[in-house]
């Protein structure tokens, strides 16, 4: 049975983990997972919705055989879930994580790379990482660090609490918090929603986001004009430019487009 499942609706990709009881991220999970996101790649998707079946979104890793493992060999593992997770989160797509129950370590790492997280009420987090000694070892600190600020993220690594999702919320580590019974109505509503959109533009949006988060204000400053300036070549731009103009000329209210991202 896979550990990972794309559905395809409409344009809309529905990627699910289905590893029960935990959820937990091994090898196996993260090559099909990767293969999910090559098919995204290949597909006509213009937004994705990351999900998992069962009680829990993911206690994070699978740390059984660790103990047994050589640093050599615990490095190249970890390299592959990073050079995976960080292809997820690139994806030129807007992408929503759906989160219930226990979200730790990896598992955190892996939603925060979404672009926008919709929790349940009851949905906790958290860096279980201390707890054994080791650090977030992929890039979940820092991640976080860059939603809710350094104290914050200092101290829930340092604590290795459970944070609610209405705390995390608070900080501005995710979006949304939603009753528990709705959980993946609301998110495929949010993520239909933008699937419908001006996909294009959100790509290069996000791609302006990257630069400033790795380089600052004045690299993206540097970037912005080569990222946006194809957009004016693109169908929604010149149907939407020319529908609200003619909307202007006439003077009236502009009419909502029907984007097809591209």
């Amino acid at each position: 049975m896979s550990l990972v499942t794309l559905q395809e609706e409409g344009s809309l990709a529905v990627l699910t983990f289905d590893n029960p009881p935990q959820n937990r991220i091994n090898e196996l999970l993260s090559a099909e997972f990767s293969d999910a996101i090559e098919a995204i790649h290949t597909g006509e998707f213009r937004a994705v919705l990351l999900r998992s079946n069962g009680p829990d979104f993911s206690f994070g890793g699978d740390i059984m055989d660790w103990p047994e493992m050589s640093p050599r060999r615990l490095r190249a593992m970890f390299e592959e879930y990073m050079t995976v997770f960080n292809k997820f989160e690139r994806l030129p797509l807007p992408v929503i994580a759906a989160v219930q129950g226990l979200c730790f370590g990896g598992g955190l790492e892996l939603a925060i790379r979404a672009d926008m997280i919709v929790a349940a009420e009851s949905a906790r987090f958290g860096h279980p990482e201390q707890s054994l000694g080791l650090v977030t070892l992929l890039g979940g600190i820092y991640r976080v660090a860059e939603r809710a600020g350094r104290s914050f993220a200092s101290e829930w690594a340092l604590t290795s609490e459970q944070i609610p999702a209405t705390t995390m919320m608070q900080r501005g580590v995710i979006n949304r918090v939603v009753p528990d019974a709705e959980l993946y109505q609301r998110a495929r509503e949010l993520a239909t929603r933008a699937a419908k959109g001006p996909t294009r533009a959100y790509a290069a949006h996000k791609a302006l986001l990257r630069v400033w988060a790795e380089s600052g204000v004045a690299a993206a400053d540097g970037a912005i004009f080569d990222i946006a300036m194809p957009l004016f070549e693109t169908d929604d731009v010149r149907r939407g430019l020319s529908s609200a103009v003619g909307a202007l000329k006439a003077g009236q209210p502009r009419p909502a487009m029907d984007f097809k991202g591209r």
